[in-house]
């Protein structure tokens, strides 16, 4: 049964075409049939015979392998961008200005300048811009967020996050700059920023300092990287990203907090706060999860933009969310080619 309105219809669905028939476009093929509110309409890609059996195995009947096709198709209402990051932009420009909705994977661009450009767009044309960081939606992220927020640990002085792949790394397009935009920094690197951004109460970046490099592969992007970030109410953070590694302390968007009355983590979660003697552990009996990028992660996602759609509030999270991703990880590689902090 389809969701029901405030004043008691039907809520007319919001109809889908998914960009993209890769790994991450499943995600998004199942959250947007498990949501009550959404269609699964079409995908759009370049190889037919790939579109086809995509389209097949979630019963969307339409098929596009132009972006001009699918923006002139009126009886679309959203498009979810899967596709390699250089073609985030102009994809996401031209189905805004064709008057669709458009949920972008990470990261939103190639660099910020292509960001502010996709921000602007959506203010233009009045259409809802939503950047996949998709970790904003994981339970124990919110569960966590919340403890932060009310204070129970204090203030955070210092945080640690990861973005690393363990004995394994990307191919093809993620491995060519022209295409991607940079490695393991924007692929991995990007999920422990927005994380912990997020966990902190989304403060503004102040400062970067980077070392980033290639030592595990023969390609021309970083596999390694350390951040170092300062946020605007003074918890500095570091960062780990990196494809590849032997060994990472946390799994992707794994993250810890040292705050002035208490210590937090995300995976495995829990928090605690109090004097040696008194200390209060508090370990959550979370749902279990199938696997660590669980689908519910992007099932709250696909409803948060259904729901944006249809109401109009500023969807989260939006353009600006993901400019600032964009313009820390800009810092980053500037700050590594330089050898020194870069201000934003």
């Amino acid at each position: 049964m389809r969701c029901r309105a405030d004043d008691g219809g039907p809520v007319t669905p919001t109809r889908v075409v998914i960009a993209g028939y890769g790994h991450i476009a499943h995600n998004h093929a199942q959250a947007v049939l498990h949501a009550e509110d959404t269609i699964l309409c079409g995908v759009l890609g370049r190889d037919a015979a790939k579109c086809d059996a995509f389209a097949e195995r979630y019963s969307a009947p339409k098929r596009y392998t132009s972006v001009d096709a699918l923006a002139q198709d009126v009886d679309v209402d959203a498009v979810i961008i899967a596709w390699p990051n250089a073609l985030h932009a102009p994809v996401a420009e031209a189905m805004m200005r064709a008057g669709k909705h458009v949920l972008v994977e990470k990261p939103m661009a190639m660099n910020e300048a292509e960001a502010r450009r996709m921000q602007e767009v959506a203010r233009d044309t009045g259409r809802q811009l939503m950047v996949g960081h998709m970790w904003r939606f994981d339970r124990e992220a919110q569960a966590l967020r919340e403890v932060i927020a009310s204070g129970a640990l204090g203030d955070i002085v210092k945080t640690k996050g990861y973005g690393v792949h363990t004995h394994w790394g990307p191919e093809g397009w993620f491995t060519q700059p022209e295409l991607a935009g940079g490695g393991a920094l924007i692929d991995m690197g990007v999920h422990a920023i927005d994380t912990v951004r997020y966990l902190l109460g989304d403060p503004d970046p102040v400062t970067v300092y980077a070392r980033l490099g290639t030592r595990f592969g023969e390609y021309d992007v970083d596999d390694d990287g350390i951040l170092v970030i300062e946020w605007s109410q003074g918890t500095v953070s570091l960062i780990e990203s990196g494809w590849w590694h032997p060994h990472t302390d946390g799994v992707e968007a794994a993250t810890q907090l040292f705050g002035t009355l208490g210590y937090g983590r995300l995976f495995p979660t829990s928090w605690s706060h109090g004097p040696e003697d008194n200390l209060i552990v508090t370990t959550p009996p979370f749902p279990a999860r199938k696997e660590h990028c669980d689908q519910h992660i992007y099932d709250g996602q696909v409803v948060a933009f259904a729901e944006r759609i249809r109401d109009g509030a500023q969807v989260v999270p939006g353009p600006e969310h993901g400019r600032v991703v964009m313009a820390i990880c800009d810092a980053a590689y500037r700050s590594s080619e330089l050898g020194q902090v870069v201000a934003l």
